[in-house]
């Protein structure tokens, strides 16, 4: 669980970095350039533990294994991966109308993971999440949202760690969403399903975090007429 995550990212592990002010080159990133279909798309805008970071293939990721969800269910949904490894919630931010060219129907936002390991303020973190949401609500029709909530090291301390935890049911209640309380539940500090970094899930951590944001993703779903 979450005393698991902290336990490992205090060793000194990191998501790969890279410059977050510029979009990503891969096609999967951004929906205008995938084939077009008049699926209603499930945006999932994210770090290198959305991109699948270290894993033999991106369809080994958990965006991935929802769509194989969706449609076993009957769910005529496209779910895009928007993940870029490194990128902080002010990057999200920065790139969000390159990866919004074209509407969306459910926007999942999983950031901050970056912003803690770098012991950025959550005051900060918070304006980023809140910057990203107002700005997806300004798309008509305005998409269903889900956020998906992160966890801070222990070695800020304490009252950071409660700060850090406190933004995500914050901005969820806020602009009432549904949130998904940590990514790595059963994933954090499970050696099995973690790489040797520590951090990023392997293909069975990316399975069981795909059970994790399937139980919150699939009422969005049940929610989409057009889905």
């Amino acid at each position: 669980m979450a005393a698991g995550w902290l336990a490992v990212t205090a060793c000194g592990n990191a998501p790969e970095r890279r410059d977050e002010a510029a979009p990503p080159s891969a096609p999967a990133a951004s929906p205008a350039t995938t084939p077009a279909s008049r699926s209603p798309i499930v945006l999932i805008l994210g770090t290198s533990l959305t991109a699948g970071f270290g894993l033999p293939d991106p369809a080994l990721a958990y965006p991935a294994l929802l769509q194989q969800k969706a449609d076993s269910a009957g769910y005529r949904v496209r779910i895009v991966n928007a993940g870029v490894s490194g990128e902080t919630s002010a990057g999200a931010l920065r790139r969000l109308d390159w990866v919004l060219q074209e509407p969306v129907s459910v926007f999942v936002l999983e950031t901050g993971a970056n912003d803690g390991l770098r012991g950025q303020d959550p005051d900060s973190l918070r304006s980023n999440i809140e910057g990203i949401l107002d700005r997806v609500r300004r798309q008509q029709p305005a998409p269903s949202i889900l956020l998906v909530g992160m966890e801070a090291l222990p070695n800020l301390g304490q009252a950071y760690i409660r700060s850090f935890r406190g933004v995500y049911p914050a901005v969820a209640k806020k602009y009432g969403v549904p949130l998904v309380p940590f990514l790595l539940q059963d994933v954090a500090g499970v050696d099995s399903l973690n790489q040797p970094d520590g951090i990023h899930p392997t293909v069975a951590g990316q399975r069981r975090i795909a059970e994790t944001m399937w139980r919150y993703l699939e009422p969005v779903l049940r929610g989409l007429p057009a889905a």
